[in-house]
């Protein structure tokens, strides 16, 4: 499960993970949020209205949920169990919130990893060059901080200075996590 302020990188380290990594595959969230263009529905998140998604967590059948940004999120249940029923890794990319929440769903099973920025400076400049608007960047700086204080929640923190490096530290957390669960 990788958590990280928006800007750390998450997604980047999270396909590259995925494309060096056989037999792990990513769950697909839903969300409320319309697609931004390139999206393809069930690869990238499942599109659904407010009232889809109240009626999915009410029926228990999203592991986590949270709204972040005005927008609802959340891991459906029945893909999840069945990779995890057929001995394979799922990697998780959400939030602070939905890690304590599936650690709670699926006890055992959920290893969780905080990505960093280098520091505060590094991640606003990262927000800036993908385009983000300044008041887009100054709420997104807003929320870092407060999720980087839920940083020591988690089992690692790697920071993402040097992506390379990153990645091959989080490789070798999927190694040992799997070798502890006698997989390796």
């Amino acid at each position: 499960m990788l958590a990280a302020p928006s800007g750390a990188g998450k997604t980047s380290l999270s396909r590259a993970l995925l494309a060096a990594e056989p037999g792990l595959s990513l769950s697909v969230s839903v969300t409320t949020r319309a697609p931004r263009a390139g999206e393809v529905e069930g690869q990238h998140y499942y599109f659904v209205d407010q009232k889809r998604f109240e009626d999915m967590a009410a029926a228990g059948d999203l592991l986590e949920y949270a709204t972040v940004f005005g927008r609802s999120y959340g891991t459906p249940r029945a893909p999840v169990e069945a990779a995890l029923g057929a001995g394979r890794d799922v990697l998780f990319d959400i939030d602070w919130q939905g890690f304590r929440q599936l650690k709670a769903a699926l006890p055992g099973d959920v290893v969780g990893v905080f990505i960093k920025p280098p520091s505060l400076a590094a991640l606003r400049e990262r927000l800036a060059a993908r385009g983000d608007a300044p008041e887009e960047i100054t709420r997104r700086m807003d929320r870092a901080e407060s999720e980087m204080a839920h940083a020591g929640e988690f089992d690692f923190i790697v920071e993402n200075a040097n992506f390379d490096a990153a990645l091959a530290a989080l490789r070798e957390v999927l190694r040992e996590s799997r070798l502890a669960r006698g997989q390796g």
